[in-house]
């Protein structure tokens, strides 16, 4: 099978189900910002795995991306049997996840600004492409039963990217860069 097909060519690209669209539409620009996403969250796995830290959660918010991901490209065929489940239980779990990291940590008495350690930066890039992966989802004239769901999934997972992005800088005996207005 041949990596490319020649059918977007003309800026057009088929949607779970047959459908084609441009690319411009909006579900497109939804699920490509989770895409974006998730290859951006590999290279936050890559770091967090030469830390003392698990990067077991990270992977399974990796396969819940892709979950996320054909879900929003099935927009147009949202009752098929391919879909795969998105479990509201991974919301639990990344809310578990953010209150024993939040546990771990000083609290926080300042807005605090991206950086200071090569980990933390890459999970504020991770953490704005997840809130403009919100945005583009919250932006969606859908009836789209997961709608709700994906939403709430990703406006979770964007506060865990900010507490792990926290995390990695205690582990890297690095002071966060308060902002101070």
């Amino acid at each position: 099978m041949k990596i490319y097909t020649k059918t977007g060519d003309k800026g057009e690209t088929g949607l779970f189900g047959g459908s084609r669209v441009s690319k411009a539409d909006l579900r497109v620009e939804a699920y490509g910002t989770v895409d974006e996403l998730n290859s951006v969250l590999a290279v936050v796995i890559e770091y967090v795995g030469q830390t003392n830290l698990p990067t077991d959660g990270l992977l399974k918010v990796q396969d819940m991306l892709f979950r996320i991901g054909s879900h929003l490209a099935s927009m147009d065929n949202p009752k098929s049997e391919f879909l795969p489940e998105l479990n509201p239980l991974e919301i639990e779990r990344l809310e578990i996840e953010i209150d024993d990291l939040t546990n771990k940590l000083p609290p926080l008495k300042n807005f605090v600004l991206p950086g200071g350690c090569l980990g933390n930066a890459y999970c504020h890039v991770a953490r704005s492409i997840c809130r403009r992966a919100e945005r583009r989802v919250v932006g969606l004239d859908s009836s789209l039963d997961s709608l709700a769901f994906i939403i709430k999934y990703l406006n979770r997972l964007s506060d865990y990217l900010f507490v792990l992005s926290r995390q990695l800088s205690k582990e890297q005996g690095v002071e966060e860069r308060k902002w101070e207005a």
